[in-house]
């Protein structure tokens, strides 16, 4: 809208001014034209009321002398001369009707002449002469004569008709020139309002450019005035905006990076609890908590009540605070810390979740380790003890038994020498240390050898033991010694679990994805369900009394485990109670380096 605009506000505020100076001047003016032409019109009319009178004393013939006088006056001036209420000159017309000595009288500054003998000047309204006409302005002018020695009153009247035509004029004068003054003045406003107002549109239209994202916006500067140097703020604000821009930008980023990229969970929110920046590791944690709570963790914006605990336990001590929760089978450490305002207030808080299961599991492995070591060398040790002291004391009467105890002392000393290799086997595997020699194996001459070893025993149980391969020809990369250290685990529980008439079989078929799976099936008394997800852990035993043969050490299927995933591989287990067993294990191609 124009007078919204700087143009129309700078032009009405010049044309208000204007106007309102040159009202006051027009005004004032008329007022002093008016005064001057009526004071000089009763100076003019006194000096020559004077100047009657004193030519009237000098000469006899009165009446003659005022004849003339009222002649040389001219007719614009009227003179009347009065004689206690009787006219003695007049050279007004209808007299009668328009100037009576009542009339005169009636005024209370014209009495003046008659009773004070005063010259009185005086402006006023003649009577008109017919309802027809108007009062007529004039000025009146009231002088004490003496004429033959008697008091007369002698009053000069001029119409004011031709000073208001003049003063007219001059209105009309002072108009006009007021009118060309504002026409001027109104050039002069819109052309001052475009210089000032055409680089304040151009700063307008790169503030909008700015505010759009465009900081590389430029003002060219037109004038070296207070608006050129507004531009030239203006630009450097930009450049300045841009570059700060620039930084912030990096810097979030950089941070936004760096939150993605934490292994722990990062949640910062407001005093209210409601939440500002959450990253990838969190957002698991707050899935799980909205799972738990029931409801779907869209749209939800709310900190979950225990980080709000935390929050308001460290808002009360002035520090952070340290929690943990367990969530969907993880547990989760909380540190929450409280984030401060310039003015020292709190004003929200940052929590660090850490995903601490495998550290519990650790943990319990740890400590289940040490129990099942301690239960494992509980009862060779006992018995090393028990027929040690049988010996030393010469419990035993002949030498039968005394070798009996000997051989009972050797096999628990062996049993205790495989739970150390193979505890020893195990912490290599796990640490890394452990290398690998690859061979290129021929896997039908490979399998039939390591179940050739199991044959007698296969036969004294009555239970058959085949190779079953859907490539008889087929070649492979693996460690040949640690691969037959899995395979003869797997078959000799196998064996060992399948009652008399049962199968065992070993086989290999090809994958989806081009690995080799290798198998060993049976058909012996099965796994438990619940036991299905724990039988890779060390010392896990389905069998909850821990009867298990002296030959076991509870480590053979978590050492085979860790075999096959050194070799960039991974083992599977399926099993129905009282129907079988088959344990498998893919080995993938192995990529050969150049």
């Amino acid at each position: 809208m124009f007078w919204r605009s700087v143009v129309g506000k700078l032009w009405g505020t010049i044309l208000l001014l204007v106007c309102f100076v040159l009202l006051v001047l027009t005004v004032l003016l008329v007022e002093f034209f008016e005064n001057f032409q009526i004071e000089t019109v009763e100076n003019d009319l006194t000096k020559v009321a004077k100047q009657i009178v004193s030519v009237t004393n000098d000469h006899s013939n009165a009446i003659d002398v005022l004849q003339i006088s009222s002649e040389l006056i001219g007719d614009e001036t009227k003179m009347l001369v009065l004689h206690d209420e009787e006219i003695v000159f007049s050279s007004l017309r209808d007299v009668n009707n328009q100037i009576t000595p009542q009339f005169l009288k009636e005024d209370r500054d014209l009495l003046k002449v008659f009773t004070d003998e005063k010259i009185v000047k005086k402006e006023m309204l003649l009577p008109a002469s017919s309802k027809d006409e108007e009062k007529v302005s004039a000025i009146v002018v009231g002088i004490p004569l003496e004429l033959n020695g008697e008091r007369d009153e002698v009053f000069l009247v001029q119409s004011l008709e031709s000073m208001e035509e003049a003063i007219q004029s001059t209105t009309r004068f002072i108009l006009l020139a007021a009118g060309v003054a504002i026409i001027l003045t109104t050039i002069f406003a819109f052309f001052l309002s475009t210089r000032i107002n055409a680089p304040l549109r151009k700063m307008r239209e790169a503030a909008l450019a700015v505010a759009r994202g465009k900081f590389d916006t430029k003002i060219p500067v037109l004038t070296q005035d207070e608006i050129g140097e507004l531009a030239i703020a203006f630009s450097q604000m930009a450049k300045q905006l841009k570059y700060n821009m620039t930084a912030l930008s990096e810097e979030k980023e950089h941070l936004a990076s760096i939150l993605s990229s934490m292994a722990d969970g990062v949640i910062t929110f407001s005093k209210n609890g409601t939440i500002l920046e959450v990253n990838p590791p969190a957002e698991r944690f707050l899935q799980g908590v909205y799972f738990e709570k029931g409801f779907s963790p869209e749209g939800s914006k709310n900190v979950p009540q225990v980080l709000m605990n935390l929050f308001d336990e460290s808002e009360r001590q002035g520090k952070e605070q340290i929690g943990e929760i367990t969530l969907q089978g993880h547990h989760w450490g909380l540190i929450v810390s409280p984030l401060y305002s310039n003015d020292g207030t709190i004003r929200g808080a940052v929590a660090v979740i850490r995903d601490i299961t495998d550290e519990r599991r650790m943990d319990k492995l740890r400590t289940d380790f040490i129990a099942n070591v301690s239960h494992e060398l509980r009862t060779p040790i006992s018995m090393l003890q028990g027929y040690s002291e049988a010996l030393v004391d010469d419990i035993a009467g002949n030498e039968e038994d005394k070798k009996e105890m000997s051989r009972i002392i050797y096999d628990e000393s062996l049993r205790m020498g495989r739970l150390v290799n193979d505890l020893l086997d195990l912490a290599r595997l796990e640490s890394g240390n452990m290398r690998l020699r690859y061979e290129q194996v021929e896997l039908m001459s490979y399998l039939t050898r390591i179940t050739s070893k199991f044959q007698v025993i296969a036969k004294e149980k009555d239970i058959k033991l085949s190779v079953d391969l859907e490539d008889t020809k087929i070649e492979w990369d693996f460690d040949p010694d640690r691969i037959e250290q899995v395979l003869t685990n797997l078959i000799d529980n196998a064996i060992r679990h399948t009652l008399k008439g049962g199968s065992v079989e070993v086989g290999q078929r090809k994958s989806d994805r081009g690995g080799l799976i290798i198998y060993v099936k049976d058909t012996g008394s099965g796994i438990p369900e619940e036991d299905l997800p724990f039988v890779f852990e060390r010392f896990y035993k389905a069998d909850k009394a821990r009867t298990r043969g002296r030959s076991g050490t509870g480590l053979g299927l978590s050492i085979a485990k860790n075999i096959i995933d050194a070799h960039e591989g991974y083992m599977s287990v399926n099993s129905r109670l009282n129907e079988g067993t088959m344990f498998s294990f893919v080995l993938p191609m192995r990529q050969k380096s150049k």
